[in-house]
Formats: structure tokens, C-alpha cells, sequence
């Protein structure tokens, strides 16, 4: 799927679903990419600003968010509105599809503290 972004320029975003069924493989894909777990995770709390989530990411940079989100959308995870009026606001938002990678992402956080766990007993 490839899906051209208003107010990007000639910037295209691609996201190629996994060409296996597997559920694991279509799992993984979704959450594949730089910070996209974390995007994720924050967005699990409820809507959020672009401005939002650059104050809960310091360390991400504008254009990698931005690409982020944008991936995020095309592969229906997430979805993007804009008020009008002036200023213009913009909201991101889970879709239906981007609420069920919730128990995925609350495993990898248990599964990631207990890691920690013991590689530091070690």
C-alpha cells in the first residue's frame, strides 16, 4: 500500500503487509520500526497531539515522528483528524485495529521489565 500524504511534499509513505498469513508475522510488522512501539504506547492512553507526543518522545526528532505517524496511518493502526479553524489542530487516534496491539505491547513491557530483571542479577 502506498499512500501520499497532504502537506508532505512529494514524500511517500510505503507499508507492504507480510506477504504470510501468519498472525505472529502480521503482529510483528505492525509494530516494526524506529519508536513505533512507543508512538504506540502513548496513543494506548487516548488521543493525542503531534505536540503531545513530541513532549512524551523528547528525544524523537519532528521528522522521524512525523514519519512514524504517517507509516502508522497508512497501515490503519492509527488515524489522523484536523479542526479547522486557525490554528489547525491535529489529533492522532488508535483505530480499532491499533487498540488490539494493546495486550501485544502490555507483554512486551512485562516480558521487557523481567529481562531487565535478570540480566541485571547476572
Amino acid at each position: 500500500m502506498s499512500v501520499a500524504f497532504a502537506g508532505v511534499g512529494h514524500q511517500t509513505v510505503t507499508w507492504d503487509r507480510p506477504s504470510s498469513d501468519c498472525p505472529v508475522e502480521v503482529a510483528l510488522a505492525a509494530i516494526s520500526g524506529r519508536w513505533a512501539t512507543l508512538v504506540l504506547r502513548d496513543l494506548m492512553h487516548g488521543p493525542r497531539s503531534f505536540s503531545a507526543l513530541r513532549a512524551g518522545l523528547p528525544s524523537l526528532s519532528a521528522k522521524v515522528l512525523t514519519e512514524r505517524l504517517e507509516s502508522l496511518v497508512a497501515q490503519g493502526l492509527v488515524s489522523c483528524s484536523r479542526s479547522p479553524g486557525f490554528p489547525v489542530r491535529t489529533s492522532y487516534e488508535l483505530t480499532s485495529a491499533g487498540l488490539l496491539l494493546r495486550p501485544l505491547l502490555v507483554e512486551l513491557h512485562r516480558t521487557g521489565e523481567a529481562l531487565l530483571g535478570e540480566l541485571a542479577d547476572d
